[in-house]
């Protein structure tokens, strides 16, 4: 081709791309410019961040929607790191450049202010790094909190709380708007996991280093050593330079911040970096996409060349930033959907401001449709999922981050659904990796220490925790306050008191403590162990260590330890010696039910064996008084084995066998029981019940100054009744005086005291009870003390051990020479110890008697089924077997073996056809003649009952 050619196609290529630029300008003119504004600090770095990402956010946009109608046109203003800045910027948007929103401002109190404006013109407000909770509190239906507001965080920092066990929190937060709002929530969070906020420290926003060393100060002396810091991260370096100054950031404490600065932790100067070492902290987690890393290494590239004299090293993309370019993405998508048959314009209000300054305000005449539209505006953010509910961005998830070393490394993450949580899944999703409880990486605390901090510390330059001891009289085996007034110096002992020393030897760090006697100028007690305890609550003192009861009343003013003691009050009472001095004492082994089952079993079992051997056996038989005075020794003289009758029939003897042991077990039973009453010393108590005392209206005894008192004031004791007792030796001269004589009833005191009481007196007085339910002795702390946990350790592990023995043998040897004292209950033998054996019998016996009556029935059916027997009544014929029943049976083996002994079977029918025996036997006898005669013949229609027929018959012998 010729150079002339060449220069033809070269002019006509430029021709047409000129053609084709003018094309896509004169496109890009038909959008519908919608004027914006944008509010930020462009003085410092971060108001500069949000600035580009602002506008990458349009560029990026436009760039992939180039058909919309709508092109937003940013009209930028400087809020001067100030609340009156930024009030000033967004009026002067909304009234000269009219606006149709606003992306911004940064903080809380600069949001505080520009919502109202907004609110007023009905122009939204979208704030993509104000995380104040309270600004919901301005029910704005045009402000947008594009950002996780506060009160999401603060679960997450409940949720780390929570999993150390930490039980006392401080926060140190900002004196602003954006410190305050999150408090509330804060707080209430906390108290949902068990801990306290003892304290809270305010800082003001333009606090000096002095000012802020003067308020670590304060904190540096108090226990707790968790602190949550909420502010601003100029303020927070501050802060941390300072508390690493003074020694704060050492081995022991805990400090947590916020994403306030935990979002910027990547972008801070190793400087500040340096002062935070061991810090946790909440950090707002960006799912890691690739999309993002693309857009930060265009975003670095893209702030370098708009901010030349910055370094780009000293700042970063955060997740506010980030947010900010979804904030504009949402805008640019509401306005193009409100905004494409729509021209845009303002109206100007029929009631204006007060202000002269404000007379020409007007309103957005489509702001309702452009906060509707943003209201429903849902995307896949660069940050995460974009979808607002009530104006505010929904939770996500947070890391939990360390900063270490020369970084900051994430050892866990939060989420809504799971808490906390180890790791998130490869896919970023709902679906969890949950860790175990408090499983997290290694974490480096403050100090470089990789022990989990406990919390709190007894501070060094404190004064020594001041514990408060009651004074008494008697019982001073638990406490005992001595003075020497040699040296003007205190000694307290006692059982309490050593068990408080081993509880503090078992703590894995030192407890520095002086003992105050609770006691007035004079030396005497300053009043009632419940005024002791109150003293606690009052701050006079830290503790108080004693034999003070664990009480419910108590419990809603102090906390107390786990018991180192029983439980329970009880009553004791004086005791007589009840032996041989009751004539009846024989009766006593045995109760009276069993008794009387014994009594009703000798009666029944000789009825069975009478039923059984009656009709085989001749010790049976005779007279009816004969056999019913035999039946009843035989079953009694099994009693003590002296029975001489025999039993002939094997179900008898098997019946025979099983009462006999009965018998035996009840007889040695009762030879024992009755050599125990009458030999062992038998004390019984001359009251058995408080309830006795009430109603006998006897004077009864109490410990001065001691709880009990009012629990006998409400169960019916009359004041006048209840006489207060110092010590042991009163206590006892008063029992035996009795209450007839000027002195009381009974004692009625916790159980440790009358132990010891009982223990020294064992001869004359018996414990009863316990008649009320406490929980033993305990120590006392202040409410949500941090020691009491630790302490609380302590006493289970000394009283679980051999130490607390060993301090027992050491104050109350003085009573192990006396044996246990006999308690109060019932030495008699009950049914319930041997009804096992009356069941066996029982059965035994009404099986012996069913199977007797099977085979005698069987035997005998003739009489009621034969033909030959059919006349005769139902009546006759059950009579005639109850004859049958009552005669011998003469084809028993017992009395075949006595015919052939006696050689003459003929002569014994002889004796038994005689009608002149003089011997019946047995009280069928004595029946009506005429039915005892009754008998059928052969061949016989009708019964005869004529004496001769009689004669003629052959008579069963009866005898």
């Amino acid at each position: 081709m010729s150079p002339i050619s060449w220069r033809r196609f070269i002019s006509f290529c430029f021709l047409l791309s000129w053609f084709f630029y003018m094309a896509v300008t004169t496109a890009g003119d038909t959008r519908i410019p919608v004027n914006v504004g944008v509010v930020v600090d462009l003085d410092t770095p971060s108001g500069k961040v949000y600035l580009s990402c602002i506008k990458m956010a349009l560029e990026d946009f436009y760039a992939s929607h180039a058909h919309y109608r709508t092109k937003l046109v940013l009209n930028t203003r400087n809020s001067k790191e100030n609340i009156v800045g930024a009030a000033a910027a967004a009026l002067d948007l909304i009234k000269n450049v009219e606006v149709q929103a606003i992306l911004g401002p940064e903080t809380s109190m600069q949001a505080s202010f520009v919502v109202n404006l907004g609110d007023q013109a009905h122009v939204p407000i979208l704030s993509f790094s104000a995380t104040s909770p309270s600004l919901a509190s301005l029910r704005s239906s045009y402000f947008f909190q594009i950002t996780q507001t506060d009160s999401y965080q603060v679960k997450a920092i409940r949720d780390l709380v929570k999993c150390f066990g930490w039980r006392q929190v401080v926060p140190i937060y900002v004196d602003d708007t954006y410190g305050e709002g999150v408090i509330p929530s804060l707080i209430d969070a906390l108290q949902e996991v068990d801990a306290h906020v003892p304290y809270r420290s305010v800082i003001p926003p333009s606090a000096t280093d002095d000012e802020i060393g003067e308020e670590l100060y304060k904190l540096i002396t108090m226990q707790t050593r968790v602190f949550i810091v909420h502010m601003m991260p100029n303020l927070s370096s501050s802060l941390f330079s300072k508390a690493k100054e003074i020694g704060m950031m050492s081995e022991g404490y805990v400090w947590i911040i916020t994403n306030g600065v935990g979002n910027r932790l990547w972008s801070m100067r190793p400087i500040q970096q340096n002062a935070m070492q061991g810090v946790l902290g909440v950090e707002t987690e960006v799912p890691k996409t690739v999309e993002l890393n693309k857009f930060q290494m265009r975003w670095r590239r893209q702030f370098q060349q708009d901010n030349p004299t910055m370094n780009v090293i000293d700042v970063d993309c955060d997740a506010f930033s980030l947010r900010a370019y979804d904030a504009a993405f949402a805008l640019a998508l509401a306005i193009e959907e409100v905004g494409m048959n729509t021209s845009f314009g303002f109206q100007k209000m029929n009631d204006s401001f007060n202000s002269n300054d404000l007379d020409t305000f007007k309103v957005s005449q489509y702001g309702p449709k452009l906060a509707k539209a943003l209201s429903t505006t849902r995307f896949k953010g660069i940050a995460g999922d974009f979808s607002l509910v009530d104006g505010q961005l929904q939770s996500s998830t947070f890391k939990i981050v360390n900063v270490n070393g020369n970084g900051v490394r994430t050892i866990a993450f939060w989420t809504p659904e799971n808490g906390m949580v180890k790791t998130l899944n490869s896919t970023n999703k709902s679906t969890l990796s949950i860790s175990k409880k408090c499983n997290f990486g290694p974490i480096i605390w403050p100090g470089d220490s990789l022990s989990v901090p406990r919390g709190w510390e007894i501070p060094t330059k404190g004064k020594k925790l001041r514990i408060g001891v009651p004074v008494k009289v008697g019982y001073t085996e638990f406490v005992k306050v001595t003075k020497n007034l040699d040296t003007n110096t205190t000694e307290v002992t006692g059982f309490s008191i050593d068990v408080f020393d081993a509880v503090l030897s078992v703590l894995p760090f030192a407890l520095p403590y002086e003992f105050i006697p609770f006691e007035n100028p004079d030396g005497t007690s300053a009043g009632t162990y419940n005024d002791l305890v109150y003293q606690v609550h009052l701050e006079k003192f830290d503790a108080v260590v004693g034999d003070t009861t664990i009480r419910a009343n108590r419990s809603l003013y102090v906390d107390f330890t786990m018991p180192y003691t029983e439980s329970g009050v009880v009553m004791v009472v004086p005791i007589r010696d009840m032996r041989i001095k009751n004539a009846w004492v024989f009766l006593k082994p045995l109760t009276w039910d069993l008794w009387l089952t014994i009594l009703c079993f000798f009666i029944f079992i000789g009825f069975v064996i009478w039923v059984l051997e009656h009709r085989i056996n001749e010790d049976f038989r005779g007279p009816p008084s004969h056999q019913i005075g035999t039946s009843f020794w035989f079953s009694f003289s099994t009693m003590v084995f002296s029975h001489r009758e025999k039993v002939v029939s094997n179900l008898a003897r098997f019946l025979m066998i099983i009462w006999v042991f009965v018998v035996l077990v009840l007889t040695q039973s009762y030879t024992a029981n009755l050599a125990s009453l009458l030999t062992v010393q038998q004390l019984q108590p001359m009251v058995t019940g408080v309830k006795d005392l009430v109603k006998s209206g006897v004077p009864v005894g109490y410990m001065q100054g001691s709880f009990v008192y009012e629990l006998l004031k409400d169960i019916g004791f009359e004041e006048s009744k209840l006489k207060a007792v110092n010590s042991m030796e009163e206590s006892d001269e008063a029992l035996s005086k009795g209450s007839g004589k000027g002195g009381i009833a009974a004692v009625i005191d916790e159980t440790p005291n009358m132990k010891l009481f009982v223990a020294k007196y064992c001869s004359k007085y018996t414990m009863i009870g316990p008649i009320f339910k406490t929980d033993g002795f305990g120590f006392v702390f202040p409410k949500r003390s941090p020691l009491l946990c630790d302490v609380s350790q302590a006493v289970l592990n000394v009283t679980e051990g051999e130490k607390i023995m060993k301090i027992e043998n050491r104050w109350f040897s003085q009573g192990s020479h006396c044996e246990d004292n006999p308690t109060v209950s019932n030495n008699s033998l009950g049914l319930e110890s041997f009804w096992g054996l009356f069941l066996i019998a029982g059965v035994a016996s009404i099986l012996a008697l069913v199977i007797f009556a099977v085979s005698f029935l069987h035997n005998n059916c003739h009489i009621l089924n034969h033909a030959e027997y059919s006349r005769a009544s139902k009546w006759r014929r059950v009579r005639a077997m109850f004859e049958i029943f009552d005669d011998k049976d003469l084809s028993s083996h017992n009395f075949k073996s006595s015919q052939e002994r006696d050689g003459s079977a003929g002569v014994q029918d002889e004796v038994k056809a005689s009608p002149n025996s003089n011997w019946p036997g047995s009280p069928f006898s004595y029946f009506n003649q005429i039915d005892k005669d009754f008998r059928f013949y052969e061949g016989q229609q009708s019964p005869s009952t004529s004496t001769s027929h009689a004669s003629m018959e052959t008579t069963p012998d009866r005898t």
